[in-house]
């Protein structure tokens, strides 16, 4: 049958294919969840310590999922001196839908315009908060593939999540991730170890096509996002055991075996009640765990639990918080920069942990590591995968560039202005009331933006958007009301940085032969 021949007669594949370059955008406001505790009348630490939220990002009406994604994009080509001639695979995974029709991707082209380059495949996903990964797997696979021409692909997740007033509107956020793939990347992907489930669930859905709410199952999306982690962590064990036994290891495969384990945050707590429920799993699933000593210490009673039933058991997530909570500050705490600090993003919500874990670590921390990916989409759909980390930590190599990219990054959230609850309020009104208009000129501020982002200037009255871009120097006249790419003059600027754009210079492509509480998970 086509596709079933073993790993050992498949032809050559591209090395160590993967993310080189990530770059992460968030609106230049927020509100701060202690706040809006007191606002919404709640009790205090509802938001704070029973989501583990304490500031969330938002979009004024100046910013829909188009602009994040055009500001995204433009900052990783120019932070990285990449020409947009480079890219031949452009992916967009995104929940945020303003079109039915014409795809995000077809918007981002406007910045490939000065270079000529339309010969770029790839189009928006869409499966709730799951869409960026199915891009980026769309991206490594054409990079894996015959149809690849030795370009880079780019891959692009975007959202803006907002909800109706009540329990769900603090685990709001928006943003977008861009990620550069190609071989000899720093975070390489792992082949053969994926584990996925999809199934059939109504936890989350957008049925109303001209509002930004959706409808949410609050218990039935953690039981789905649960589930779904102990399917993908079954599936994921069992090929990476058939892995090692091909090389003649009976290892057992456990948590302790990867370096970094980041989760889709809907919201933080949900995170670290994930890895503890890794850790139910390796419990159940090892032969004779060691219940005097370690990390199971304590844990006999919960041998003959059947974890289907225990989703939503207050005693079995005690305990097994309590025993993972050493592997939790080891392994997963430092990926909730983002999500703590900006809310859940949907799509990018993993790629902004992954982000983190890479901003708060130095490269020789990083070095060899393996880091596992869980995310999650309601509807349903979800992946757990591995990327390993390159053992070259070395100044000015592949993962030194990388980290550096991103070491800016507490700086950039402190770098926000924080808004009253009640202006925030306000703003989410005005979106409400606004979301769908044609005729429409957005009434809030630019200068509130940060220098560089792409805006929304009017919808006009076939429902058109046009979108300029505030200067990165305030002392600049501002941009006109089009996109023009300014990063044409980076056409040749930092070839040598990138082996594989000279590799496609030099001697063209190679010839490759291969036969959630209330929140959108």
């Amino acid at each position: 049958m086509p596709g079933s021949a073993p790993i050992s007669c498949l032809g050559p594949w591209p090395k160590d294919v993967g993310v080189i370059a990530l770059e992460l955008y968030f609106p230049s406001q927020y509100v701060d969840q202690a706040e809006l505790e007191q606002f919404d009348g709640v009790s205090a630490g509802k938001y704070t310590i029973g989501l583990g939220q304490d500031r969330m990002g938002f979009c004024s009406d100046r910013e829909d999922i188009n602009s994040l994604c055009l500001t995204v994009v433009q900052r990783l080509m120019d932070r990285n001196g990449l020409s947009y001639d480079s890219i031949g695979r452009l992916e967009v995974g995104t929940e945020t839908i303003i079109d039915k029709s014409k795809s995000v991707k077809t918007v981002l082209m406007q910045l490939f315009e000065d270079s000529g380059n339309t010969d770029v495949e790839g189009i928006d996903t869409t499966n709730a908060c799951y869409g960026g990964t199915a891009a980026l797997f769309n991206a490594v696979n054409w990079v894996e593939s015959s149809s690849w021409d030795g370009r880079y692909a780019l891959v692009v997740a975007g959202d803006i999540a907002v909800y109706a007033t009540g329990s769900a509107r603090p685990t709001g956020g928006a943003g977008a991730v861009a990620m550069l793939v190609g071989p000899n990347a720093p975070f390489a992907f792992e082949r053969g170890l994926r584990g996925t489930h999809m199934q059939h669930a109504y936890d989350f859905y957008k049925p109303d096509m001209v509002s930004e709410y959706p409808v949410v199952d609050g218990k039935l999306s953690i039981e789905c996002y649960l589930s779904a982690l102990d399917r993908c962590y079954s599936v994921y064990r069992n090929k990476i055991h058939a892995q090692w036994q091909r090389e003649g290891s009976e290892k057992h495969f456990s948590l302790e075996d990867f370096g970094f384990l980041v989760f889709h945050s809907p919201y933080c707590k949900l995170v670290q009640k994930s890895l503890a429920r890794l850790m139910l799993n390796d419990f159940l699933n090892h032969p004779s765990p060691n219940t005097e000593t370690g990390p199971f210490v304590g844990l006999d009673a919960f041998r003959d639990v059947k974890p289907e039933e225990t989703y939503f058991d207050r005693d079995v997530e005690k305990a097994f918080m309590k025993a993972s909570a050493e592997l939790f500050e080891k392994k997963t705490k430092s990926s909730l920069l983002i999500s703590n600090q900006n809310g859940n993003m949907y799509t990018p919500s993993v790629y902004g942990c992954l982000a983190s874990i890479i901003a708060e670590h130095t490269p020789s921390e990083l070095a060899g590591q393996r880091v596992g990916v869980f995310s999650y989409g309601s509807g349903f759909a979800a992946t757990l995968y591995s990327l390993r980390i390159t053992q070259d930590h070395t100044p000015g190599s592949s993962l030194d560039k990388l980290v550096s990219s991103l070491s800016d990054l507490r700086l950039r959230l402190d770098s926000r202005t924080k808004v009253s609850p009640a202006v925030f309020s306000e703003r989410m009104k005005l979106r409400e009331e606004t979301h769908h208009l044609a005729s429409y000129i957005p009434q809030g501020s630019v200068e509130d933006l940060f220098p560089g982002t792409w805006y929304l200037t009017r919808v006009d009255d076939k429902h058109r958007r046009e979108y300029a871009r505030r200067p990165l120097d305030d002392d600049l006249p501002a941009e006109p009301e089009h996109i023009r790419s300014s990063a044409a003059a980076e056409v040749q600027k930092n070839f040598h940085d990138f082996p594989l754009l000279s590799m496609l210079i030099t001697r063209g492509p190679p010839i490759i032969d291969l036969s959630i509480a209330d929140a959108d998970m």
